[in-house]
């Protein structure tokens, strides 16, 4: 399966990180070659890709925000389990991951995609069905963060069991409603997954079940509630700070 990356930070991003088979550039004629076209440019030469320079309009055709340039590549390529337990182990750090369960919003799994990968989380798990994927819209949304997590497809339920067992890890959910704890008093800085339930319904009841604990942001004004990718993305940080404090990281 072959599809279209267009904008210059996610195409950059996808050559750079080498994860996926290129198979052409696209160009807008006449565009300047300079600053991250340049940089895209250069490695595309690097990689013996070839380098088509068209008109305008051929690129308006793949989506909008192409910003004269696009790739066309192999499909994302999804990974293991098992590879986001590794990859911890073999930093030995903590297990970190991010869980998103029914986000189906494109810009808000881009958004969540590029935090955690921000953060340094070792993967991200997304369920098998009824969810966004990392499609070109949430690789463009991500700014071409996608091309560097370790995302798996799983049973979310299950896969949390498995990250308990294997990496004894914290379930943490995080959840607006009553049974919820404020995300200060809620330790972050061990073995954790952060689960961000849909935008609308929050998390469905199973894996709402296999959560240790519920944390819930403060909130001072009059609206009930932040935007998923907003709210997931501040409890990443909260994390990756507690995990630095414990670690003595500045």
């Amino acid at each position: 399966m072959k599809e279209w990356i267009t904008g210059r930070n996610p195409v950059f991003e996808v050559l750079r990180a080498r994860r996926r088979q290129a198979f052409r550039l696209l160009v807008a004629a006449g565009v300047e070659e300079k600053g991250r076209l340049e940089e895209i440019l250069r490695l595309a030469t690097a990689r013996k890709l070839s380098v088509n320079r068209v008109p305008r309009q051929q690129l308006d055709a793949l989506g909008e925000g192409h910003q004269g340039v696009a790739v066309e590549v192999s499909g994302y390529p999804y990974a293991a389990i098992q590879d986001i337990l590794n990859l911890a182990k073999q930093r030995r750090e903590a297990l970190f991951v991010l869980a998103l369960d029914l986000i189906q919003n494109p810009q808000n799994l881009g958004t969540l995609l590029r935090s955690a990968e921000a953060v340094g989380v070792h993967g991200v798990i997304l369920p098998l069905a009824r969810a966004a994927g990392v499609t070109p819209a949430v690789v463009h949304a991500s700014a071409g963060a996608s091309e560097h997590l370790l995302v798996a497809q799983a049973n979310l339920a299950q896969a949390l069991a498995l990250l308990k067992e294997e990496a004894d890890a914290w379930v943490i959910g995080l959840e607006g409603g009553a049974g919820a704890r404020p995300v200060e008093q809620v330790p972050l800085d061990g073995p954790l997954a952060l689960v961000v339930g849909n935008e609308g319904e929050g998390m469905r009841s199973l894996v709402r079940k296999t959560c240790d604990a519920l944390v819930a942001l403060p909130m001072m004004g009059k609206i009930e509630s932040l935007n998923a990718a907003v709210a997931g993305s501040i409890v990443l940080y909260r994390a990756l700070e507690a995990r630095r404090n414990r670690s003595g990281g500045a």
